[in-house]
């Protein structure tokens, strides 16, 4: 096995983008998902409520963060801490009272102007804790605006599987960006990463931390914004439901890392441990 795709979202439900190298820390890939958009309420907001959000870009480069949209033109913000930043108490699912740094009017005013809605961005500061709130956790495990994992997992072969039931169905098959990906892995069975207890990447080791519950964020187009139909759930409700929830359908895994730091790059070999 062998990681073949590695993917950065700057700000949660944001467009992410390739890179052929990350490093990591303690809360996952340096530069994943350390912005977040929130209501006025401090509340995470996503594209399962807010689909246009897929529309926005988002890219790193020389410590600046630039959000960009067609026919809206583009806003940057700082990606490092300020000491003078107001402090925002946001939540994310059932992890609430998180200190998270406002980066102000000019980005909130272009954001609550391209998606109709009130809301500002926020950004992981040196106030930020967040430790995960899973029964594979364990103390010192942390995370950054990610739903609730550091990292997410997915075989080309699991999505290639999938896509033939789909089509089997008279659907349409569905690119690997419907899933949100940071690690896609090329040499093995399909659903093999489900099985995965331990498993080192380059260097890094990592810890199963759960199959990934799937949404419709699935179902949305991930450069327009648009709702498709019922597919991937459709097909995946009828062979990936999970055993302690019928309700939830399930496709890749998440993964907790054991090792705090250290880069992992396109072409590293992936072992089962």
């Amino acid at each position: 096995m062998r990681v073949s795709g590695l993917f950065l979202y700057p700000v949660k439900s944001l467009r992410g983008h390739a890179v052929t190298a990350a490093e990591f820390d303690a809360l996952g890939f340096v530069g994943d998902r350390r912005f977040l958009v929130v209501d006025a309420a401090g509340k995470f907001m996503t594209q399962r409520t807010v689909s246009r959000l897929a529309c926005i870009d988002a890219r790193l480069a020389a410590g600046w963060l630039t959000l960009s949209a067609d026919g809206a033109g583009s806003v940057a913000v700082p990606t490092t801490t300020h000491a003078d930043a107001p402090l925002r108490t946001i939540s994310i699912w059932k992890s609430e009272g998180l200190l998270a740094e406002d980066c102000g009017p000019a980005v909130a005013a272009w954001l609550s102007s391209f998606l109709q809605v009130p809301c500002s961005l926020v950004r992981i500061g040196r106030e930020f804790s967040r430790p995960i709130l899973k029964a594979t956790a364990r103390p010192g495990d942390t995370v950054s605006f990610a739903d609730a994992y550091p990292f997410l997992a997915i075989s080309e072969t699991s999505l290639a599987q999938l896509n033939d039931r789909i089509q089997e169905n008279h659907g349409e098959p569905v690119p690997m960006n419907r899933f949100r990906p940071n690690l896609v892995v090329a040499g093995c069975a399909a659903f093999a990463e489900d099985a995965w207890t331990r498993v080192q990447i380059g260097d890094a080791v990592f810890r199963n931390g759960g199959p990934c519950a799937r949404c419709i964020v699935t179902t949305t187009d991930q450069f327009t914004g648009v709702r498709m139909g019922k597919e991937p759930l459709k097909t995946l409700a009828t062979f990936r439901r999970d055993t302690a929830d019928p309700t939830d359908v399930n496709f890749g895994v998440n993964l907790i890392h054991e090792t705090k730091r250290g880069t992992i790059r396109v072409g590293d070999p992936v072992h089962s441990l």
